[in-house]
């Protein structure tokens, strides 16, 4: 897998981002990957489907149809005609997806898949637009506090809310995810930017094996001048606390 965006700092309205992804230290190829786009105003992630037919495929290929989506389509007016373009563009994405693995003769819930978790301001002066399904995570780092933005569709998650006690499901079943089903229902809300947030879009196998606070010391240490190292130091983190992953993270400073 090659991904997408190579590691190089990218300057975009929003700010300055940098992404960096790593196959781990179990798993024989990498099915994550990211995409950093200057001209749309664009940052995201998306995590193929371990165990399923062509995770790395899906996760490349979603991701460029969120792309291919918005890009054919007028600068939106109004917030409302923005959150409608992003949700089109994320089903868009779905559905096709759902088509190759029917093609492919393989049922519904079954075939190629993966998360999608990204950020998208289509106005310079206005908000981002946060797009999620699965469970990649953003977090923004805002002074000196670490908030998770994006919330887990996953069955761990699910129990946990429901106050499920004892043997809960294992963390990496997901309730939703591109390409498997032919229906999706993504998060899509958008989110104020402020002067000085850093905000951090990540695989599971970055955060899984992490505590929050670990996360949010590495990040207290992020500037414009060391998102290449700060993101190296990310991975290597999640690989030091046991992450069995592929590790993705996207590091996006707003200017301040």
């Amino acid at each position: 897998m090659i991904p997408l965006s190579p590691p190089v700092l990218q300057q975009m309205a929003m700010g300055l981002a940098y992404g960096l992804t790593d196959t781990g230290t179990v798993r024989p190829s990498n099915q994550d990957n990211l995409l950093l786009l200057p001209e749309l105003n664009f940052v995201a992630v998306a995590d193929g489907m371990g165990g399923h037919v062509g995770g790395d495929i899906a996760s490349t290929e979603a991701l460029l149809l969120v792309w291919k989506h918005l890009r054919t389509q007028a600068a939106p007016s109004a917030d409302a005609e923005a959150l409608r373009q992003l949700y089109d563009a994320v089903l868009f994405a779905n559905s096709t997806l759902f088509r190759s693995n029917a093609s492919a003769g393989l049922a519904d819930g079954y075939g190629m898949g993966t998360t999608l978790t990204g950020m998208w301001q289509p106005k310079s002066d206005g908000p981002a637009f946060v797009f999620h399904v699965g469970d990649s995570r953003i977090y923004r780092y805002r002074k000196g506090q670490l908030a998770q933005l994006t919330h887990d569709q996953t069955l761990y998650q699910q129990a946990l809310e429901a106050g499920m006690t004892g043997i809960l499901p294992p963390r990496n079943l997901l309730l939703q995810a591109i390409g498997p089903g032919e229906e999706v229902r993504p998060d899509v809300f958008a989110h104020p930017l402020a002067p000085g947030d850093l905000y951090l879009l990540c695989s599971d196998g970055l955060y899984g094996t992490s505590e929050p606070e670990a996360l949010a010391a590495i990040l207290d240490q992020a500037n414009a001048d060391n998102l290449p190292e700060t993101c190296s130091a990310l991975v290597e983190k999640a690989k030091q606390d046991g992450s069995r992953d592929n590790i993705t993270a996207v590091l996006l400073l707003c200017p301040g």
